[in-house]
């Protein structure tokens, strides 16, 4: 492991900081559709919920590692450095965005900080995140590519032809399945053929002879746990692994089926609207990862209530900061309509 992976107290407060970061940047996205309808427009997707197993992951990462999620994109760039202002910009379809304005929240990208690209297609990154470890391999670059995808992805044939070309080539990545007990609007308890057979999901690493494990997704450290002994491995030439990580998505699967109208209290709304099971949602808000998680460093004296408060009040500054931004930010102009299209 490397030292500067280790989780050191500094590190622990880094976790739970990018956690809080990652939530505040959901809700206020969430709070756009009610304060300010039209601005987003089309499907917004976010990660609320997914907080512990997205820092978990890339709390593992060296420095020129790559980040490769789904088109449910937005937590991951925050955690490695991306701008939250260019990134709520782009989200709003302005000129100041990540992309100019021109990708929206399904197709954010900022190469220079290790966050190529996402894609808008079910299981797309899979490709892409082999491809690019294929490129790792032959360049020897030393990266592990971190490839997430959620678990409705894992019945693509893009999975199944991925996993086994890694596997053969042994490819420096880790395949980390977010399963968060939907796909879309499907429970995974619905075995039908909207769905996918398997339980636990990660037993699909067997059949290509790699690691597999199932873990706790809403507990960062147990999350870093099992991706830094499956990133060690690709990094040393071992090869692939596959971590399921569970937890439950506390939003809808796009914003925009939500508008109009939509309360002002978050995210309960969405997750008990849409699919209408209230015991259910409530079980999962008692399960929240991130109050479990700051209850457990302030009982072990890792932090100190004010420094919590603290925290969360420069979080919400922060992404406050960012919406102003947006919305300060002109959209593009009609001729920059062509400007990016090359066939």
């Amino acid at each position: 492991m490397a030292k500067n992976r280790a989780l050191t107290k500094d590190r622990l407060i880094w976790m739970y900081t990018h956690m809080v970061r990652i939530r505040e940047f959901e809700t206020r996205v969430k709070r756009t559709f009610v304060e300010h309808p039209g601005v987003i427009r089309g499907h917004t997707h976010l990660g609320d919920g997914a907080e512990a197993t997205i820092v978990g992951a890339l709390a593992t990462r060296e420095n020129n590692d790559l980040a490769m999620p789904s088109y449910r994109c937005h937590g991951y760039p925050l955690v490695l450095g991306t701008s939250p202002r260019k990134m709520m910009a782009e989200i709003y379809g302005r000129q100041d965005g990540l992309c100019g304005g021109f990708g929206g929240s399904m197709h954010l990208a900022d190469p220079q900080h290790h966050f190529p690209g996402t894609s808008g297609i079910i299981g797309q990154a899979i490709t892409h995140a082999t491809g690019a470890a294929l490129t790792a391999q032959v360049k020897d670059t030393g990266q592990v590519i971190y490839c997430f995808f959620g678990d409705g992805a894992a019945k693509q044939g893009a999975f199944f032809e991925s996993l086994n070309l890694a596997a053969v080539w042994k490819l420096p990545i880790v395949y980390i399945l977010e399963n968060n007990h939907y796909q879309a609007y499907t429970h995974i308890s619905l075995e039908d053929a909207n769905y996918i057979a398997g339980d636990p999901l990660s037993k699909k690493a067997e059949a290509f002879s790699m690691p597999g494990v199932t873990v706790d997704g809403t507990d960062p450290l147990k999350v870093h746990s099992a991706v830094q002994k499956a990133a060690e491995r690709a990094r040393s030439g071992k090869g692939p692994s596959l971590i399921e990580a569970k937890f439950y998505r506390l939003s809808a699967h796009g914003n925009a089926i939500t508008v109009p109208p939509v309360p002002t209290q978050f995210p309960e709304h969405e997750a008990v609207e849409v699919y209408g099971k209230k015991a259910e949602f409530a079980a999962a808000v008692k399960n929240d990862p991130i109050p479990r998680f700051r209850a457990s460093l302030v009982r072990k004296g890792i932090l100190k209530n004010s420094e919590v408060k603290q925290i969360e009040e420069k979080a919400q500054a922060e992404m406050q900061d960012a919406v102003e931004f947006a919305q300060a930010s002109p959209p593009p102009r009609g001729e920059e309509a062509i400007k990016h299209v090359y066939a």
